[in-house]
C-alpha cells in the first residue's frame, strides 16, 4: 500500500488482510533514525487532500524542531500539543500540498486506517533514540 488512507468500508489495514513483509537485515533496520519528540505546535492543514494537521515536534538539542503533515485528526490539537511521539527523522523530505514534511510520525493503524500515535510509556527526554 503506497499511500495511507482511511477507509471505514474496506478496512485496508485489517490485520487479517495484511501479509507479513519481507525480512530486512539488522543494518537496514538500524539505519532508520527513530527518536522521541514532543509536539509543540499542531494546526489544521486545509490544503491537504485528506484531513490532516501540520505538526511541529521538538526532538531535542541535537536534532531540533522538525515539521510533518499527519493524518491524525482523530486527536484534537489540544490532545496533540505536549504529547510525546515517535518519529522516523531520516527518511528525507516530502512535499505535501506545498508543505515541507521533514519526518514521519509513527502510529499503529486501526483496520480502517485511523492512526493511533505511538508514544513511550515513560517521560523520556526529547531526542531519545528508539531501539
Amino acid at each position: 500500500m503506497a499511500q495511507h488512507s482511511i477507509d471505514p468500508e474496506n478496512l485496508p489495514y485489517d490485520p487479517s488482510k495484511l501479509p507479513r513483509k519481507q525480512d530486512v537485515t539488522g543494518p537496514d533496520f538500524f539505519a532508520i533514525d527513530m527518536r522521541v519528540g514532543r509536539v509543540v505546535e499542531a494546526r489544521p492543514f486545509p490544503e491537504a487532500r485528506n484531513p490532516a494537521y501540520q505538526l511541529v515536534v521538538d526532538f531535542g538539542p541535537v536534532v531540533g524542531r522538525l515539521q510533518t503533515s499527519a493524518q491524525v485528526t482523530n486527536y484534537s490539537t489540544d490532545e496533540l500539543i505536549g504529547r510525546l511521539v515517535v518519529g522516523a527523522i531520516n527518511l528525507g523530505i516530502r512535499r505535501v500540498a506545498g508543505f515541507e514534511s521533514q519526518f514521519l510520525v509513527l502510529g499503529g493503524l486501526w483496520p480502517d486506517g485511523t492512526v493511533n500515535l505511538l508514544s513511550p510509556d515513560f517521560d523520556l527526554p526529547v531526542g531519545a533514540v528508539v531501539a
